[in-house]
Formats: C-alpha cells, structure tokens, sequence
C-alpha cells in the first residue's frame, strides 16, 4: 500500500530532524526539484546534500500545521538554527506514488544570510 502525502511529508521531517538522510532519500522521487530561497535543486541526490548542508545549522523544526490537499502538503513551521533567530517558513510538496516530486519553501532568509 502506497503510503498517504500527511504520511510522507512527516517522513520527511523526521527524517530532516534526525539527519536521517538515507530515510529521506527514500521518500525522494529520483527527479525531485527544490526551490526555496537559499538554493535550488535538479533532482533527489541535491535536494538529499542541500538538506544535509542546511542541517548544519538547522537545531529544531517546530511544525505548527499541515495542510493536506490530495497529493499536496503544505506543512507551516518555524526553523530554528544555530545562527538566527527562528524563521517562520512555508514548505509545499507534491507527492505522487508515495516519493515526492517537487519542494517548494518559503520563508525571511535575511537573518541567516546576514550571519552565514
């Protein structure tokens, strides 16, 4: 049974948080595209190492809500890292057969940038 989108996304969190990134590159379609405002990428493998260079510096992510519609999840929290204060942050992701196809992220990337 293909799991649900609620399910994968929170996957993906937990995996994010735990720097578990052989779990996360499971959940990962191999043309997954990112694009948020610290970087961009092509497919599973760099959204996989922008993630593991994001975690560096990422200490908590605080999830507030999610919003399911159909195979989009739309997951609100703050991100919390070891240089800035914590970001409120908007992730969308559309899932299809269980592996997520495309990221988009939002969120105030000054205070991060302006300590990087």
């Amino acid at each position: 049974m293909t799991p649900i989108p609620k399910e994968i996304a929170a996957t993906y969190f937990e995996a994010w948080k735990n720097k578990d990134f052989d779990t996360l590159a499971t959940i990962l379609h191999e043309d997954t595209t990112f694009c948020g405002p610290l970087g961009t990428a092509a497919n599973g493998a760099e959204c996989v190492a922008g993630l593991k260079g994001m975690s560096e510096i990422v200490t908590d992510i605080d999830i507030a809500h999610v919003f399911v519609d159909g195979p989009n999840v739309l997951t609100w929290f703050d991100l919390h890292t070891s240089i800035a204060p914590p970001a409120p942050t908007a992730n969308w992701q559309r899932i299809e057969n269980g592996k997520i196809m495309e990221i988009k992220v939002t969120f105030d990337p000054r205070d991060i940038i302006a300590a990087g």
